[in-house]
């Protein structure tokens, strides 16, 4: 399966400090990474570039089910991801965490896949689009989560 590698990277930049250090002995290694990376941190460089996988997920859901299931309409979760979900999240400086609680889908699926929950704070990083369509009688939803690291 797939694996972002983090661990690998760590152990191939050891191992080259280790031979730059038969070669300079007087060389001070003072970390492995410079934190670059911004391993489990929301970063802006995650948010632009992605981190190991980048995902797009679309649906449209038709009125009837919005109306059955949810109990409202359309325009009502068009409009409430607008005021929550993108200028909330805006006015409190979310650094890419424009959606509802992402991360904790991503936690429970990366729990019982035997992946590291604690790389669930990079997945906080996406944005949910709602937009009427058909006559604004349904409703396409988009999430992107540009960093999900496996």
């Amino acid at each position: 399966g797939d694996a972002m590698g983090m661990n690998m990277i760590s152990k191939g930049v050891q191992n080259v400090l280790d031979y730059l250090q038969d070669d300079f002995p007087d060389m001070d290694v003072i970390s492995i990474s410079g934190n670059f990376c911004s391993d489990k941190k929301p970063a802006a460089v995650n948010w632009i570039e992605g981190r190991g996988k980048s995902v797009v997920c679309e649906a449209v859901i038709r009125e009837e089910l919005i109306k059955k299931v949810l109990k409202t309409n359309v325009q009502s979760l068009v409009e409430l991801n607008v005021i929550k979900n993108l200028a909330g999240s805006a006015v409190a400086g979310a650094l890419g965490g424009f959606n509802a609680h992402a991360s904790n889908i991503v936690t429970a699926i990366f729990i019982a896949t035997g992946q590291d929950p604690a790389q669930n704070v990079e997945s906080s990083q996406c944005i949910a689009m709602l937009e009427a369509v058909n006559d604004g009688k349904d409703l396409h939803i988009s999430v992107t989560m540009p960093p999900i690291e496996v």
